[in-house]
Parts: C-alpha cells; structure tokens; sequence
C-alpha cells in the first residue's frame, strides 16, 4: 500500500468556525476586495491549514508570536517556501480583517519572520521557440487533426497571450466590446478588478479579425471572444491543455503554462530595448519590482551573448 494511501483524510473544519470566522472575511474578499476565485480558494486553504494546526482551536484572540514562529517552523516541513509565503499573506490579512472589525485586538503575525524566498527567474520562450510553438494550429490544420475553426481560436489563445502579455484568467473573460479592432487595443480587466490598456500586436489583431468574421458564434458585446464549439466560453483549464498539445507538437518542455507566454512576451520587450516602466503598465504590475524581475533575465541572457561573441569572455 502507497504512503498517500495509508494517510488518514484531514480533519473537518468544524461548521461553527467557518461560519463566524471564514465566512465574513471571504464575502470581504470576493465583494469588497474583488480578489478572483483563485486567490479566495489560496486563502481558505491557508485558513484550513492553520485551524488543523490549531486542533480545530479558534481561540484567535489569544495567539501571538510564539504560536505564530511555531506554525511556521512546522510548516516548513509540509510546504515549499513559496507556497509559505503565500500562507501567511493570506492569514496575516485574515487577521488584520478582524482587528478593524474589533473581534482581534493585534496581529500575531506582526514581526514574525519567513524563510527567504529563492530569487528564481521566470521561465520563458525564446522567440524561435515561440514562432515554433504559434505555427502548431496550422501545422495540426494540415496534417487534418483538428478543423479550421478551432485551430484559428487556438492560435488566436495563445497570440493574445504572447502579442497581448494577458493572464490566462484575463484571456478567457475577454469579450468582444472590450476590443477596438480599429486601434487594435483591449480593454482588459485585471488584478483586483484593475482596467488596463494593452495593445494586442499586428498579428494577434489579424487573427482576432479571421476568428471573427469566418468562426463566432456571437459577436455581441458581452460575447466572449474565445469559445468552444457550443458557443460557450472557453475556461481557463481548457485553455492549460490546448497548450500543452501545442508544446508537445513543438518539442517544448510540457510544464510551461500559460503565464509563461506573459512571461516570453515581457523578456521580449525588454531585450528589444522597451523601458520597464512601459512594461510595468503594459503587464498591469502595481509594483515596479514586480516587474524588474524580467530585467534579470535580459541581463543573463546579455552576459549569454557576450559569452560567446567577445574574444575576452
């Protein structure tokens, strides 16, 4: 019998806690704070996480550092540093929710150190790469594995992702009256419902046209630009797996995802001279270092070419 087999389920969260506990703040996050459904799930989880931790425990008032420094020596045991980080973000803002609502009188939080996170470069694809991967529909067109319908929509996903720099979540409640096919500009709702600009590229904007005209089913303003052959929107876990056929067909490693042709599409920009804080508006990033991090990878790929072109390298 497997380990994961012998493994007994987790405990239930007992009713009463989520009730007066969770389910507050998670009206807090989803209506106030317009977090997406995949940020709220990331929240209960870490919430989950610590009520077991707890024992089921939801005497809040009285944790401090201590409890706090303990749960993280522990977690480290059960969680990557990222996946840590990310845990106590979403605690430390579900403590701070109860503080202004008077339940909580400080944040346990406050103070306590996590393990430093790993700088680790975002993965991306060279532009070969990308002209390789991008000609995959039509490629499957010919060889009459897949009908022209959908291999225009599929070319016209992952354009929008790479000419675009869009989220996948974005990618997939992009509507028709959110694009200006004359400027070939969308409006694109992101991150804490943040509206931003972003220019879809000369050849994202021809296949939107030909994906259009020759393929929609609806065309109506609030008609969502990538469909599947009933008409319906496309959601994003169809989106992960029509990448991954096209990588496969390609050669390309079969972990990238979507974000990475985001990622592809600002290492691009930077390595043709764009200035970041251009980047930083075309992505949508709150932060400048959110963005800075692409300039590491331009940088190394810089020192990659000096290393084969200078004779003193």
């Amino acid at each position: 019998m497997s380990s994961n087999a012998s493994k007994p389920p987790p405990a239930e969260i007992p009713p009463a806690v989520l009730a007066e506990w969770w389910a507050p703040f998670e009206d807090f996050l989803a209506k106030e704070r317009r977090y997406s459904a995949y940020t709220v799930r990331n929240y209960r989880q870490a919430f989950e996480d610590f009520v077991r931790w707890r024992q089921g425990a939801a005497d809040f008032a009285a944790l401090g550092p201590r409890e706090m420094r303990d749960f993280v020596i522990e977690a480290q045991r059960r969680f990557d540093r990222r996946t840590l980080h990310n845990h106590a973000s979403g605690l430390r803002t579900f403590f701070k929710y109860w503080m202004r609502h008077g339940k909580l009188r400080h944040n346990p939080f406050a103070g306590v150190p996590l393990p430093k996170l790993e700088k680790r470069l975002p993965k991306f694809l060279n532009e070969e790469q990308m002209k390789l991967l991008l000609r995959g529909p039509q490629r499957l067109l010919e060889g009459q594995s897949i009908d022209a319908a959908s291999a225009c929509r599929d070319r016209l996903a992952m354009e929008l992702l790479y000419g675009g720099g869009l989220r996948v979540s974005e990618l997939v409640s992009l509507n028709y009256g959110a694009i200006d096919f004359e400027s070939g500009v969308a409006r694109v709702i992101g991150k804490g419902r943040k509206e931003r600009l972003c220019p879809l590229g000369r050849v994202a904007l021809v296949v939107a046209k030909k994906f259009r005209d020759e393929f929609a089913h609806r065309t109506l303003p609030n008609s969502p630009v990538l469909a599947n052959p009933n008409g319906q929107r496309m959601t994003v876990r169809a989106v992960q797996l029509m990448l991954k056929r096209y990588l496969a067909l390609a050669g390309l490693p079969l972990d990238l995802t979507p974000h990475k042709l985001r990622h592809s599409y600002a290492t691009h920009l930077l390595n043709a001279g764009a200035d970041l804080r251009l980047v930083q508006e075309l992505l949508g990033h709150a932060q400048l270092a959110t963005t800075q991090v692409y300039t590491h990878v331009s940088v190394a790929r810089l020192k990659e070419i000096y290393a084969k072109a200078h004779p003193r390298a």
